[in-house]
């Protein structure tokens, strides 16, 4: 029997590199792949150091690729990158919505663009550097997308929006690895990037300000308005609602001699509303875009551990689905910050049930 094929999506950072080792060590055939996803931007822009998006991420992927002896190519998804990531980034801003560009960039770019891409080219599986493990159920007759050993590293939240004919033909090698257990793989394979820092912000966000890089990105006008507590009085104004977010407290630009926090984006009246910090509680969202992994859309209430965004503990709560292929998601106690735009993710013990986008 020939040996499989995979493509292993190569950032240049040790989590990638070392995915691809392992594969290689278990016998596949292994081809690294970078995506170009940069637009046509400055030369500064593009070589930034650290940033997946950057020309030395390319780089530090193709000397890997070189180290191991591996075939390596770099595949171009910059339109597909910007109409689904960069464009669905600032619109939702615009929209008085936060969004999370790396969930959209593993649906519509990686676990989409690049796996249809290979698929054409003749190869069984892609494969990621992310922390998650994959594992078929016999009893479901379904794949299912589960944690990593490592919880500090977990990267599940970002990836529910997998399907099981995507799940049929990914693979995550560093799953069952901790980040140091990774580290360590790599610096006895002697590959450079072993110490080589994760990449934080996002990627194409040079110096962290979301609003700046809407302002000159977009052609549409970025209005100043007021700020407005819930009973809807003026409090002063603000320089636009793209600088904001739901529970917001640095970086008002405002003093009201006590902690006030964003509670609302009224988009309609181009206003900010602000609360006192239990005012930014709330026990129910409404999320649609909805996918599930290791259940079928659900036609009656369920309880998990549901996560409002990536940093968040996962609280207990029951999901009921509504009209117009949304649920309804309530919390056992109150959760800070609800914030629309970001994704609500949904597990049973280690197992992703799926998730949405809040609403």
């Amino acid at each position: 029997m020939s040996k499989k094929k995979v493509m292993v999506g190569m950032s240049g950072g040790v989590d990638s590199s070392v995915a691809a080792a392992i594969l290689l060590e278990q016998g596949y055939e292994v081809i690294g792949a970078t995506m170009q996803i940069w637009p046509d931007a400055n030369e500064e822009t593009k070589l930034i150091e650290g940033g997946c998006c950057s020309l030395s991420a390319v780089d530090d992927a193709r000397s890997v690729a070189n180290m191991l002896g591996i075939p390596y190519y770099v595949l171009n998804f910059k339109d597909i990158f910007e109409k689904s990531v960069i464009n669905y980034f600032k619109d939702e801003y615009l929209k008085g919505r936060t969004p999370n560009p790396c969930i959209a960039c593993n649906r519509f770019v990686k676990f989409e663009s690049m796996l249809n891409k290979a698929l054409s080219m003749g190869i069984d599986y892609i494969a990621t550097g992310h922390y998650a493990i994959i594992t078929y159920d016999e009893d479901r007759k379904r794949y299912l997308l589960k944690k990593s050993v490592t919880q500090q590293k977990d990267q599940t939240y970002a990836l529910y929006t997998v399907t099981q004919e995507q799940l049929r033909h990914i693979l995550m090698p560093i799953g069952n690895f901790s980040k140091d257990e990774v580290r360590a793989k790599a610096k006895e394979l002697g590959l450079y990037v072993a110490s080589k820092p994760d990449s934080q912000e996002i990627c194409f966000v040079n110096d962290n300000d979301y609003g700046k890089f809407i302002e000159e990105n977009t052609d549409k006008e970025i209005k100043p308005g007021y700020f407005v507590d819930t009973k809807g009085n003026i409090l002063g104004k603000h320089k636009g609602i793209i600088h904001y977010t739901v529970g917001q407290r640095k970086g008002l630009g405002i003093a009201l001699g006590k902690p006030m926090y964003v509670v609302r984006l009224d988009v309609e009246n181009n206003n900010v509303v602000l609360g006192e910090e239990d005012e930014v509680y709330s026990k129910e969202l409404t999320a649609n875009d909805l996918n599930f992994i290791s259940i079928d859309k659900p036609d009656q209430p369920i309880r998990v551990k549901a996560k409002i965004r990536y940093s968040a503990k996962e609280a207990d709560a029951v999901i009921y689905p509504i009209e117009d292929n949304k649920v309804k998601v309530v919390f056992d106690t109150p959760q800070r910050a609800i914030t629309p735009g970001q994704s609500v993710v949904f597990y049973d013990g280690d197992i992703v049930v799926g998730g949405g986008t809040i609403l």
